[in-house]
């Protein structure tokens, strides 16, 4: 609801979120609550803990993504002068809350799970233990970080799982929900296994292999399809030949025919099918290659792919060597969003809860312990932290007095193998894209429930 004097004169000078304006990208409710706990002089300690109550109903798991960028951001956070003159506009916020605000600095501790790890409903993906008011403001943007990109790694996990092995790329930028989630949307691609992606920036951000092929457009502008075949491999050894244009079959003899006619200076690493029916053209299209001598050059296939699609593909047993992965992936089009939620669980030593039907709140410090058998994953035990249970703990420390740990958050090679590793570990049914009857079991210890019972009784009385 908007309120008497809560609207900002327009500022188009600063159009783009980035460390000079991300301290406003945040609720208004949690500044509000900032001046508020400030007033009262509530200063104790508060654990925030991060996670998404339930799963969608077409994931089996989520691949946990973003905690770097809400550690950068963390690190980072402070108000400038034009922020607070900002908020000083709004007309809600007095002197000497503005005042505190200009020495504001996160200082707190946070643990995560590792980039990549799998996680499931009710699991903390991250905690954030502070005083109050620093682990409250910061809620919007690592709420939203976390989210878009466990989205969509997740979804770019289940690509390459149906790919079985085949390069997977990332040609979504274009139909992204804008430039934030495109670059940020890379990074998880990456992590979850995506070979390479049509995003310069984002290749140049986070060092992931940038690729590419040509648009229709191209073969539009010159006189032939011919023609532009030519100027294209002429320019670019070792292309990649779009040949649906017209004719995808015609397109496809036409590269053979290059190939004839260039003898050695026919550098064509591809083919590309953008439409039709795939597996049939991919079928022919192999046929007219092999038997032009053109074994040794591949299909790639777009246009529309999703997981169900590349796995039918595969299964039907189409000559398909790579797959480009567009609108599906880039905004996860069966599960674009997730009941993701940042809930207070202790302050001033006290565990808190929620007692609200359908969205409880654990209270306190939590840990997470996965048991291995042989080399798979049997089931997770959320319990309190510093119980010392069966199975590997998942939460590890990131952050320290407000500063990243060093070594505690990989590189993007290293939670890509993390990533790839700990999905190996998951059951089969567990990492396949159809839904499982049973989900993956995760339980909650004695010790936890019991302080949920004591923490209920103590706020109900």
């Amino acid at each position: 609801m908007k309120s008497r004097g809560s609207a900002f004169v327009t500022n188009t000078t600063r159009p783009w979120v980035d460390d000079s304006t991300v301290a406003l990208f945040t609720d208004l409710y949690e500044l509000t609550m900032m001046q508020a706990y400030h007033a009262e002089g509530m200063t104790d300690e508060a654990i925030f803990s991060l996670f998404v109550r339930r799963l969608p109903r077409t994931r089996n798991y989520l691949l946990a993504c973003g905690i770097g960028a809400a550690v950068d951001y963390l690190e980072r956070l402070c108000f400038s002068d034009q922020d607070i003159d900002c908020i000083a506009s709004l007309g809600q916020f007095n002197d000497d809350f503005l005042s505190w605000l200009r020495s504001f600095r996160f200082t707190g501790t946070v643990r995560a799970v590792a980039e990549g790890m799998p996680v499931f409903a009710n699991e903390p993906i991250l905690e954030i233990r502070a005083p109050i008011a620093e682990a409250q403001v910061v809620e919007t943007f690592v709420m939203n970080q976390i989210n878009v990109a466990t989205i969509l790694a997740t979804k770019a996990s289940r690509m390459v799982v149906a790919a079985e092995g085949r390069p997977v790329v990332d040609f979504a930028p274009r139909r992204m929900h804008g430039t934030d989630a495109a670059i940020k949307g890379a990074h998880a691609f990456a992590v979850a296994g995506i070979q390479a992606t049509s995003n310069v920036l984002a290749g140049m951000i986070h060092g992931v292999p940038v690729t590419g092929t040509m648009a229709h457009s191209f073969i539009q502008a010159h006189d032939s399809e011919m023609d532009a075949f030519r100027a294209f491999n002429r320019l670019y050894p070792g292309t990649v030949l779009l040949v649906d244009t017209y004719d995808t079959l015609a397109g496809v003899r036409k590269v053979v025919t290059l190939a004839k006619e260039l003898g050695e200076a026919a550098k064509v690493r591809a083919i590309r099918l953008d439409s039709g029916d795939l597996h049939a053209l991919s079928v022919a299209a192999r046929k007219i290659l092999d038997e032009g001598g053109l074994g040794h050059v591949n299909i790639f296939a777009s246009g529309g792919l999703d997981e169900h699609i590349i796995a039918d593909l595969i299964a039907r047993g189409a000559p398909i060597d790579g797959f480009g992965v567009g609108t599906s992936l880039g905004v996860s089009d069966d599960a674009p969003g997730l009941d993701i939620a940042y809930k207070l669980c202790a302050y001033a030593g006290k565990g808190r809860l929620k007692l609200s039907k359908g969205k409880p709140i654990l209270p306190g410090s939590k840990q997470v312990f996965r048991r291995i058998e042989n080399g798979r994953a049997r089931g997770d035990v959320i319990a309190r932290n510093g119980e010392s249970l069966a199975g590997t703990p998942l939460l590890l420390p990131v952050m320290k007095d407000g500063k990243r740990i060093p070594g505690a958050l990989p590189d993007l090679a290293h939670a890509h193998e993390h990533a790839r590793k700990a999905l190996g570990q998951l059951p089969e049914e567990i990492r396949a894209i159809r839904p499982v009857r049973t989900p993956y079991p995760v339980t909650i210890s004695p010790a936890l429930e019991v302080y949920q019972a004591e923490v209920a009784r103590t706020v109900c009385s």
